[in-house]
């Protein structure tokens, strides 16, 4: 069977073996991801694992209240649903895209059973959940420690290292949920980055004008991250 074009685009897609590869062509399905869909819901048993290649989803935890803040991203780096093979089958976050695109999904069952199989496809699987295990552990630390314009700066490097352009179709009122801040705070951060010259922002429209200036900006947690990723998975996300 010919390999879907863009399937690869996905980093852990990529990596996996030939043999491997030649077993998820079938299970691959193509899928489209609007800004705003729902993967799942906190509690909700899982059905399938997302591989996005264009898009970005976001991890939410919600709280009783209905409030929210964002725990991690993933996107051609990674995955949606380690629960399905870590043992749980459900999670108490919430998975919903934060930047519209595309990408692939397996049953749930599929991946289990590959991850099961103890070989390549489990030791991939354990390090990309290792490498998320250490985003989540530092967005905790950046949102009790660094200041709104740092963490602001870590959220929008994140976001365009699973981006293509340098461009976010993204609303101060959805920042604010993922950060878990008042929009007050984040429209004030927005001002501040664009009056530095760093980003242009416009309707919900976020041109990254300096990379390297937010990078400058932004706290340890951003490389932190990075470093960790490009330790463990056998392609860095591009920057």
């Amino acid at each position: 069977m010919q390999a879907p074009t863009d399937a690869k685009m996905n980093h852990l897609l990529a990596a996996l073996p030939a043999a491997e590869w030649e077993r998820w062509l079938d299970q691959l399905e193509r899928v489209q991801m609007p800004l705003g869909q729902v993967l799942y819901e906190s509690g909700a048993t899982l059905t399938h694992a997302y591989f996005p290649t264009t898009a970005i989803v976001s991890l939410l935890y919600v709280m009783e209240n209905g409030a929210s803040a964002e725990i991690a991203v993933a996107g051609n780096e990674g995955m949606v649903g380690i629960s399905l093979f870590m043992g749980g089958g459900s999670t108490p976050s919430r998975a919903v895209v934060q930047s519209a695109g595309q990408g692939f999904r397996v049953r749930s069952q599929f991946i289990k059973e590959e991850f099961d199989r103890a070989g390549a496809v489990m030791h991939l699987l354990l390090r990309y959940t290792q490498a998320l295990i250490t985003q989540m552990s530092q967005t905790a630390v950046c949102n009790r420690h660094h200041t709104l314009d740092q963490q602001l700066c870590r959220w929008l490097l994140l976001s365009l290292d699973r981006l293509q352009g340098n461009e976010l179709v993204m609303t101060q009122e959805l920042i604010a949920n993922m950060l878990g801040v008042r929009r007050e705070g984040v429209t004030e951060g927005a001002l501040r980055l664009q009056a530095a010259g760093l980003i242009r922002y416009a309707r919900g429209h976020i041109s990254v004008l300096d990379r390297a200036g937010l990078e400058a900006r932004t706290c340890e947690c951003y490389a932190v991250v990075k470093k960790e990723y490009g330790r463990l998975l056998p392609q860095q996300i591009a920057s």
